[in-house]
């Protein structure tokens, strides 16, 4: 959940985060202080006493806490440990509460009202993870969307956004006073504001950028708040439809360089590269966590990947699986920072939105996606039912705050790390489930819960598959008579109770009798008999798939 950097200070970290976002209230001890990771912390956690300590993380986002307890909650921090952390963010913080922080300690930054706590927290990881050095080369512009945002504003004299195909923002370089209205709410939502983008695409600046290479011109609107800007698109080679993005440049009151244009060319060309690798090549984390859950095949390393992932290998580790609550969705390719990080279709999600809560609930959480689905290992679990709780608020909120609706299939607990593997499989035994019969296993559940339903279901897919292994005389049956095949079904449903089968077939109870012993003659059977009535029902459940 926190990333490392080394020689960070929190000057710095703000001017990366840009003004736009964030505006530092009370640094009462620097702007030098030294950060290198960040958590999260809402509203639930300082209520039921869940937030992780000071010392877990230097920055903490508290996501809809109100001012006085996020203040309590500092006062008991430094009372327990004397310790607070270096900075906290918050949204429209109260005078009150930030001179309060501030005697404890603790810089205060004001985040924007409209801004993305998602969006928020990706761009420190991303500054945690490639600000520390400029001669790093995960800083260079041939790997870094954000370095090379910057590079091309530095160039031109612009400010630069880069967008996806859908016009959502990737990267950004550093705005000033002269940031137009749709800049703005641009990077604070992390995505073009829907008036904006209607009235770009009936001017056809869309269709012009998705069929050419050519940088666009538009013109200066005042009316809308925009200011002139130049566009170009970006295409990917050897791809169908090739077009993967825009980047955009907003010009203030500077000239700008007299080749941008071309400038702007050569930048379409070097993004098509970035976008083209993120899409392909998962981040060197996320490879080692599918490693632990058996996604990359081969076997793991169980401790040495522990040892790079800072975690616990031993103890009682739980898994928590995420998928969209329905039928399974095609597979698609997550890429880091591209369709990863937030909802990446109808019901479907990617690793950074259940990556920011699990992030809240343990700051040792590790988080990785295969398709449509999201996986959290959590090394070392005290209390597995505290597991479950945080999954159905985790579900819960992601259908309150993004009408997505999950299914989460929690595991736990599993031997350590050397389980995940086998844990992960086991979940999603219940996930393809599920899937066939969304009805019969619950929106949050266990592996123990669902076990039954799962190997039932298992059982007559085989049976399903395989006519031979259907009891012929239930064909027949249903050749003659169907009303009979569904008397039979709720009958052995019911365990024989002719009452309740009565009660489901909307029929007199004697009307079930006789219709029993009907079946029993056709059949030349007993109902009595339990082998029988085993083989007539799962060849009746076969025959329903």
């Amino acid at each position: 959940m926190a990333q490392t950097s080394a020689g960070l200070g929190l000057g710095q970290l703000l001017l990366t985060l840009d003004r736009t976002m964030v505006t530092l209230l009370e640094a009462p001890r620097g702007l030098d202080m030294p950060v290198g990771s960040v958590a999260l912390v809402d509203a639930d956690d300082v209520r039921l006493g869940l937030a992780v300590g000071p010392g877990s993380a230097d920055l903490f986002f508290l996501l809809g806490v109100p001012d006085t307890e996020a203040v309590r909650w500092l006062e008991r921090q430094f009372a327990d440990t004397g310790r607070v952390p270096a900075a906290v963010f918050l949204k429209e913080p109260a005078p009150e509460a930030v001179a309060r922080a501030a005697a404890l300690g603790s810089a205060v930054v004001a985040v924007e009202p409209r801004a993305r706590w998602e969006a928020l927290y990706k761009l420190v990881n991303h500054a945690f993870e490639h600000h520390r050095d400029r001669t790093d080369p995960a800083h260079h512009t041939d790997t870094d969307l954000f370095a090379l945002a910057q590079s091309i504003a530095d160039r031109t004299r612009g400010m630069i956004s880069i967008e996806d195909e859908q016009s959502h923002v990737l990267a950004y370089s550093a705005s000033n006073d002269e940031a137009d209205e749709l800049r703005r709410l641009t990077i604070l939502g992390r995505a073009g504001p829907p008036e904006h983008l209607e009235w770009l695409a009936r001017w056809g600046i869309f269709d012009a950028l998705r069929s050419s290479p050519d940088v666009v011109r538009v013109a200066e609107r005042p009316e809308l708040g925009l200011r002139p800007r130049l566009a170009v698109g970006i295409h990917l080679p050897d791809r169908q439809p090739s077009f993967a993005g825009t980047i955009w440049l907003q010009q203030g009151s500077a000239p700008l360089a007299a080749d941008t244009e071309e400038i702007l060319r050569g930048a379409a060309v070097l993004a098509a590269r970035i976008l083209a690798r993120l899409s392909a090549a998962p981040s060197a984390h996320t490879l080692l966590v599918r490693e632990l859950l058996g996604l990359t095949g081969g076997d793991a390393d169980i401790a040495t990947i522990a040892d790079e992932l800072g975690i616990t290998a031993d103890g009682r580790a739980a898994l928590v699986g995420f998928a969209p609550a329905g039928a399974r969705a095609p597979a698609r390719p997550i890429g880091p920072g591209v369709i990863g990080p937030g909802v990446i279709g109808p019901g479907v999600i990617g690793p950074g939105v259940i990556g920011l809560s699990a992030g809240a609930f343990r700051a040792d959480a590790q988080v990785a996606a295969a398709d449509d689905r999201v996986y959290v290992l959590l090394p070392d679990v005290a209390k597995p039912r505290s597991v479950t709780s945080w999954a159905r608020g985790a579900v819960a909120a992601l259908r309150r705050e993004l009408g997505v609706p999950l299914r989460a299939v929690v595991a736990a607990p599993i031997a350590g790390l050397a389980g995940a593997a086998a844990a992960r499989l086991e979940v999603d035994r219940v996930f393809d489930s599920a899937a066939r019969h969304p009805d019969a296993i619950g929106q949050v559940t266990s592996l123990d819960e669902a076990r039954t339903t799962v190997l039932l279901d298992e059982i007559v897919a085989q049976v399903a598959a395989r006519p031979a292994l259907i009891d012929p005389r239930v064909r027949d049956l249903h050749a003659r008579d169907p009303v009979l095949v569904d008397t039979l079904s709720a009958y052995l449903d019911g365990f024989g109770d002719v009452a309740a089968a009565a009660q489901q077939l909307c029929v007199h109870p004697n009307t079930v009798r006789y219709r029993i012993r009907r079946i029993e003659r056709l059949l030349q059977t007993s109902l009595h008999d339990p082998d029988d009535r085993l083989v007539l029902a799962l060849s009746l459940r076969a025959m329903k798939t």
